[in-house]
């Protein structure tokens, strides 16, 4: 009898406890026959090295979330793909010790999931961070009209000089079509509260968040309560698993495949 496959993958970040990507890379897999061995790891910056080591040193591969995205360069042989073109690192293959993003794509099939166009609108991206550089390149591939804000004017303008994107001034301006919360507010210790308030989504027709839990966030809340379609991140979370996958396997990613699979995914765990 044939041993099964199986794959050690994990996922470091600061607080990693809540997230739904041990379930995911289970079900995916699973699909596929092989079997999964995931641990979560919960690191502040003072931990990353000895983490990462260990990631390296026994994982197959493993995905890096908020806010070490930028931060795993200098462990890395190389950085491919839309990770070299953002500047952010989500996937990790450890027998080559290579880099790549997969966030992008799995942003682009979460929009075209949740009906949201966004060639030739203006879109503003919230954060400055590895989600909103790889979120602003993937709407620019698709043209949209990418506007990025953050707080730290230093960050946002050489952010936006190396993505060749625009600095939005104000986000309480208004004036956008579509928003994106790229940041970690809204989650953890700043559930409740949202990166803009309700005058930022004024002529606006749709609002995006990256957060998965709460499944709706305030920022998602006060745009519902305008009349803007929501969306937030969990359909992402699956798909940029799903990439992340192809990549730790050498197997050919198709969109069809990726959306059957979500499909079930959901009928299995609800979204």
């Amino acid at each position: 009898m044939q041993k099964k496959q199986t794959l050690r993958l994990g996922l470091i970040g600061k607080d990693v406890s809540k997230s739904n990507s041990e379930r995911i890379h289970n079900f995916i897999l699973g699909q596929w026959g092989i079997e999964c061995l995931y641990e979560r790891f919960s690191v502040s910056p003072d931990g990353f090295d000895i983490a990462m080591r260990r990631l390296l040193g026994d994982f197959d591969g493993f995905n890096v979330t908020i806010p070490y995205k930028r931060d795993i360069f200098e462990y890395l042989d190389g950085v491919y793909g839309d990770a070299f073109a953002c500047g952010a690192v989500n996937t990790v293959v450890c027998a080559t010790r290579k880099g790549y993003n997969t966030d992008g794509v799995g942003f682009l099939q979460m929009l075209d999931g949740a009906g949201i166009n966004v060639k030739e609108k203006k879109v503003l991206v919230l954060g400055a961070g590895g989600a909103g550089r790889s979120s602003a390149v993937a709407l620019k591939n698709v043209g949209a009209k990418v506007y990025v804000y953050a707080r730290r004017r230093e960050k946002l303008e050489e952010t936006c000089q190396q993505l060749g994107v625009s600095a939005a001034d104000n986000p309480e301006s208004g004036g956008f079509d579509i928003l994106v919360n790229c940041t970690g507010v809204g989650m953890h210790d700043t559930e409740g509260q949202s990166p803009v308030t309700g005058a930022a989504f004024q002529g606006a027709e749709a609002a995006v968040d990256l957060i998965y839990t709460p499944k709706k966030s305030q920022f998602l809340q006060l745009a519902e309560g305008q009349g803007l379609s929501i969306c937030n991140g969990a359909s992402m979370l699956f798909y940029q698993a799903y990439f992340a996958d192809c990549l730790y396997l050498d197997k050919t990613p198709m969109r069809d495949e990726a959306e059957a699979l979500y499909q079930k995914y959901v009928r299995v765990y609800g979204e």
